[in-house]
């Protein structure tokens, strides 16, 4: 079997400052305590930014203002500044461009149903996956994102939620909670494994350690980091593993997601399998359907076949008609294809539904995000 870190290493910047959301509850209390604070003070601040989802030091009533300023600066410095927010869909669809300290670009994409809101959140600024009919893996990857740049976007959009700055399926802006995180934005999760999965137990834990979040509702996307997906099944957690195939076939998958060429789509779906079996979960396969390219009949018999071998029954294809992209030489299947590679799939055992497309005409749909300032 190949063998890849299972943390990329990315180009120097600098680090971004220590945060509370960087922290277990234990190590905030030390941190309070080395600031010369009594270890309650842990809690509180917790408190604020996890359940009242504020940084800001005037709101902390609870805490003397004396102390206020020296946990602020040194526990809850800014992580991403809001450069620009655009919104699309009847305003049910917001796409946030945020600047991290050292000037570096990352987005994410809030999408409201009428049944629940979903946070698209990027793990790293760019990506080095260059995955060819991609946006954001063909503009290179800048550097892996902390814990608290992750979870951060997260607080802010429950922000948004909670303060109703975001219209409802109605069109109108109405207040309502953030339910559903999928680690679907810039970069590949997996390649910055130790942060993303801290940001998870941040994202899932119990107020005041976290924000709240059930583990069931939070999904984490990869192009088949085979051995990091058999490490996350390890972690015995209950997130849902999204596996972003594209193909059935070595051939193909070569191409398409070249990570591939490290581990085949057999060793991938081995380990998604383990994932399977440790976690109970039902995984999810992202297929990115493309014309004349890996919408074929036969790859569509191949790939309910392939999977059927290795998944059974707990697995469903999202068929994803391709997002245009600047430059890109591919395009979207045509509709009567998309149904019939959709209807071949189902046909060989296999759920296969087409994704609902949010965002296209803002460019944050799948494939889109690439955090131009």
């Amino acid at each position: 079997m190949s063998t890849l870190p299972l943390v990329f290493d990315s180009p120097k910047r600098g680090q971004p400052p220590r945060h509370l959301a960087d922290l277990t509850l234990s190590e905030r209390i030390d941190a309070v305590i080395e600031l010369g604070e009594k270890s309650y003070r842990a809690k509180q601040l917790s408190h604020h930014y996890f359940s009242r989802l504020t940084v800001d030091a005037d709101a902390m009533t609870d805490i003397p203002e004396a102390s206020r300023k020296r946990l602020v600066d040194s526990l809850l410095p800014s992580m991403l500044t809001e450069v620009r927010a655009v919104a699309c869909d009847d305003g049910s669809t917001r796409k946030t461009l945020w600047r991290a300290h050292d000037g570096i670009m990352l987005e994410s994409v809030l999408m409201r149903y009428p049944d629940r809101a979903t946070l698209c959140i990027s793990s790293q600024a760019g990506c080095g996956m260059a995955c060819p009919f991609c946006a954001t893996g063909q503009g290179g990857l800048d550097r892996n994102l902390s814990t608290a740049e992750i979870v951060d976007q997260v607080r802010s959009a429950a922000a948004v939620m909670r303060d109703g700055v975001m219209a409802g399926p109605d069109g109108v802006p109405s207040a309502g909670r953030l339910s559903n995180i999928v680690f679907m934005g810039m970069g590949e999760p997996l390649a910055n494994y130790k942060r993303v999965v801290a940001a998870v137990r941040r994202i899932t834990d119990p107020a005041p350690e976290g924000l709240g979040i059930s583990q069931r509702s939070v999904t984490v996307s990869t192009v088949g980091l085979a051995p990091a997906i058999r490490k996350l099944a390890d972690e015995k957690m209950q997130v849902r593993l999204a596996l972003s195939l594209h193909a059935p076939d070595d051939e193909l998958r070569n191409e398409l997601v070249p990570v591939n060429n490290r581990w085949s789509v057999d060793e991938v779906l081995s380990a998604a399998r383990y994932y399977l079996d440790m976690s109970g979960r039902r995984v999810s396969i992202e297929y990115a359907l493309i014309r004349d390219m890996n919408d074929h009949p036969w790859r569509a018999d191949l790939l309910a076949k392939v999977l059927k071998q290795h998944l059974g029954h707990l697995v469903h294809v999202n068929v994803i008609p391709l997002n245009p992209t600047p430059g890109s030489k591919w395009d979207a299947s045509p509709k009567p294809v998309e149904r019939e590679f959709v209807r071949r799939v189902n046909a060989g055992g296999v759920a296969c539904t087409v994704r609902d497309t949010r965002g296209q005409e803002i460019a944050a749909a799948c494939g889109q995000l690439a955090a131009e300032g």
